[in-house]
């Protein structure tokens, strides 16, 4: 099976833990563990762990966290949820169980590349959706429906979007899972940023409470700050999930008991998470803005939900030429545009820890200014 390179993955992997400031991080300020139990108010967890007996885990994901999974939902149930492992282990379910060589599946681009990728790899004939700086990162649905064949499988969006950090409203995912019902399709949405919003009191609800073709995947990895448990879970009526539990078994028996308990103590403390990281990304949001309006070399459409963002940038260099040089003469790491062909466009994160946020865009600042 051919498969293209992965080109963020191996940019992250190459340079992210060779720099001294990272503002190229998806995640929100991953806890410590030590300070995630005492935020959690549980410090005597750890004692609480040596009496577990480290055998398989629960192949499904434990019910308690199942529950606490579901309850993120309004209509989901725990025979709803699988868990797998993180959302990209969930988002590889669903094409290795859904997907076969001649269908067509279509996704929105620019787009996280295991989106569109991954499907092309077992076969499909993959359509890409562009997203458009002047519509505000977001899909035109009539293109969509033209896109729509006999033979479609799969409709892929992501929201909040990585990279770009717009947001698909309830109106327009409501219409895309019409579009997807009409052609007997399934949508898959990942919404691994979800519940990150940038307005006060803005909810989107899942595509999983509005359709029973919808497939969702969520993981810990960003809202929950718990990235390094590798956790995440696809939500769907109860043949997707069948289906999927059926080929996970040929990839994972199941996830670690220590995980799986760590990730049911985040359910029950996920008000308090959330209003931690709502603060943090609100906050760096702020700063971010406020940069970009101050530095003419650089524009963007202002991302409204997750932890990323776009930056277009106006130097007469390649985007990989431009990261690289960052790195090297500023120890600062951004992802270039060209991981995601769209090589005028720099990702950046916001969920960074702010003092490491204002650390980078003075030292991005200083890079520019020898640079005009």
């Amino acid at each position: 099976m051919k498969i293209d390179p992965f080109l963020v993955e191996q940019y992250l992997g190459a340079y992210e833990d060779s720099v001294d400031l990272n503002i190229a991080e998806t995640c929100v300020d991953p806890f410590a563990l030590g300070e995630f139990l005492k935020f959690a108010g549980r410090e005597d967890f750890l004692e609480e762990l040596k009496a577990l007996r480290l055998t398989y885990g629960h192949i499904e994901g434990s019910l308690n966290l199942r529950e606490g999974i579901a309850e993120l939902y309004d209509f989901m149930k725990p025979e709803n949820i699988l868990v797998a492992g993180g959302a990209i282990g969930a988002n590889f379910l669903v094409f290795y169980s859904f997907v076969e060589p001649g269908d067509t599946v279509i996704s929105i681009f620019p787009a996280y590349q295991q989106l569109y990728s991954l499907p092309k790899s077992f076969g499909a004939t993959v359509k890409l959706l562009p997203l458009r700086e002047e519509n505000q990162w977001l899909p035109d649905l009539n293109e969509l429906s033209d896109l729509v064949d006999s033979k479609t499988k799969l409709i892929v969006v992501n929201n909040p979007h990585n990279p770009t950090g717009s947001l698909l409203g309830a109106d327009d995912l409501k219409q895309i899972c019409a579009i997807a019902e009409e052609a007997d399709s399934f949508l898959l949405c990942d919404e691994t940023y979800r519940g990150l919003y940038i307005r006060p009191k803005q909810s989107i609800p899942s595509a999983a409470d509005l359709s029973q073709k919808a497939i969702v995947t969520g993981s810990f990895s960003k809202s929950f700050s718990l990235t390094g448990i590798r956790l995440g879970w696809i939500a769907g009526g109860r043949d997707v999930i069948e289906q999927c539990k059926a080929h996970r078994e040929y990839t994972t028996i199941s996830n670690g008991l220590i995980d799986d308990a760590l990730a049911t103590l985040a359910l029950k403390r996920k008000q308090r998470i959330f209003k931690r990281n709502l603060g943090l990304i609100r906050t760096n949001h702020l700063i971010l803005s406020q940069w970009v309006e101050d530095e003419p070399l650089i524009q963007w459409i202002p991302s409204v939900a997750g932890s990323v963002a776009f930056l277009k940038h106006s130097l007469k260099m390649p985007s990989a030429d431009l990261c690289l040089r960052l790195i090297e003469e500023k120890g600062t790491l951004l992802v270039p545009g060209s991981c995601f062909d769209m090589d005028a466009y720099l990702r950046i994160g916001y969920g960074c820890k702010t003092e490491t946020l204002k650390s980078g865009l003075s030292r991005f600042k200083d890079f520019l200014n020898s640079y005009r």
